[in-house]
């Protein structure tokens, strides 16, 4: 068996996590290392590596995703504004936990090209 992912611990309350929300699907938690006022993760608790490892059965899971990622920028106040998401994939895009996570970034005014 696979050992657990640091999201997975945080889910099974083995780790502690500033979660904000949870259902079925996913949880969503304030990023330990924010790089905006508004950081969380919003991560499926399938799992799944990364979007490499997406399968046409994870379309309705990856849309709730995007789905969460709205409210919870309604609740935090920045849908108006704008607002950031982001999937890394692989080491280039700096992903750090091999659990799929969406990013949702905003409270503040971003540049174009990011990175």
């Amino acid at each position: 068996m696979a050992e657990k992912t640091l999201f997975q611990r945080i889910m099974d309350g083995e780790l502690p996590g500033d979660i904000v929300y949870e259902d079925e699907q996913c949880v969503v938690l304030r990023d330990i290392n924010p790089q905006a006022p508004v950081h969380l993760l919003i991560i499926p608790r399938k799992p799944i590596p990364s979007l490499n490892e997406v399968t046409e059965e994870d379309a309705p899971l990856i849309g709730h995703l995007f789905v969460v990622a709205r409210q919870m920028a309604e609740r935090e106040g920045i849908a108006r504004t704008g607002y950031r998401t982001v999937f890394n994939t692989g080491p280039d895009a700096q992903q750090s936990v091999y659990h799929l996570h969406l990013h949702l970034l905003g409270g503040r005014k971003f540049t174009w090209p990011p990175g």
